[in-house]
């Protein structure tokens, strides 16, 4: 048995997919999942991150574990996934926790926890990724409109299914035991030159605005802590040669090169209509 945390987000619901489509058994976990929110035969079971100590139902009978940054407490996390019998565990981390430690305090804090837990255990520090694409949505669907800051400054975004691609490897094979991996897409791309990818994908225009870096952290500020915005504005206005980079990291797993903002673009071009 497989468990994914943060089943219906992004990550999740590609990665339960993609060991179904294996035939592999997933039990889903997220907050507020049933089971509407998962293909047929997978075990739905709502349960916090937050709350450790309520995790050996989700837990009970897995052999492996997908795991978020989420809750505080992470050594509690892994606890119960060892009571349970779980001896391997993949974390989604960030890149900022290589690249900016200071900044990404909490994703640190679990890393750490991963490594010291006594489990098998492999390490995704993803980089941006195209999904975030989403919080234009409401604004392209109303307006043809995107706004974002750094309008000329490119990163690497990933796709979450190539993210779900290698977590489910590393899931099911041992060799990837020990490993932290940096997973970012095959170039990187400007938020205007991601808006323009969306609005290819529509067949109609949408307009890009540059926002300044006073407007993109207050609108951070709404659900983000401070060190994360000043964090995120850093890496998305400034970012270091490291996080300019496309690493090999996500062919070298699945032995083909990963999607472009693109190909991602016209897969959810629903979302933008």
């Amino acid at each position: 048995m497989y468990v994914v945390t943060g089943a219906t987000g992004n990550v999740g619901r590609a990665l339960v997919r993609t060991l179904t489509g294996g035939g592999l058994p997933v039990t889903a976990v997220a907050r507020r999942i049933t089971g509407a929110d998962v293909p047929e035969g997978v075990r739905a079971v709502a349960a916090d991150l937050a709350e450790p100590d309520g995790l050996g139902p989700a837990f009970e009978g897995a052999e492996a574990l997908f795991l978020l940054v989420a809750g505080e407490d992470p050594r509690g996390i892994l606890e119960a996934a060892k009571t349970a019998g779980i001896r391997r565990v993949v974390l989604l981390s960030s890149q900022g926790a290589g690249t900016r430690p200071e900044a990404y305090g909490h994703p640190v804090r679990f890393e750490t926890a991963v490594r010291e837990s006594g489990l098998d255990w492999t390490i995704l520090r993803s980089g941006g990724m195209a999904a975030n694409a989403f919080a234009w949505a409401e604004s392209i669907r109303a307006r043809r409109e995107a706004a974002a800051p750094f309008g000329d400054v490119g990163l690497p975004f990933v796709d979450p299914e190539d993210v779900a691609a290698v977590a489910a490897a590393a899931l099911r094979e041992e060799t990837h035991a020990g490993a932290t991996y940096t997973l970012t897409g095959p170039a990187p791309t400007t938020p205007r030159e991601r808006a323009a990818a969306i609005a290819a994908a529509l067949g109609e225009p949408v307009r890009f605005t540059e926002q300044t870096r006073e407007e993109a952290r207050a609108l951070m500020a709404r659900f983000m802590p401070p060190p994360v915005v000043e964090g995120t504005l850093a890496v998305l206005g400034e970012p270091t040669e490291e996080e300019r980079r496309v690493s090999p990291d996500v062919e070298r797993v699945l032995g083909r090169a990963p999607g472009t903002f693109a190909a991602w673009a016209r897969r959810n071009a629903a979302a933008f209509r």
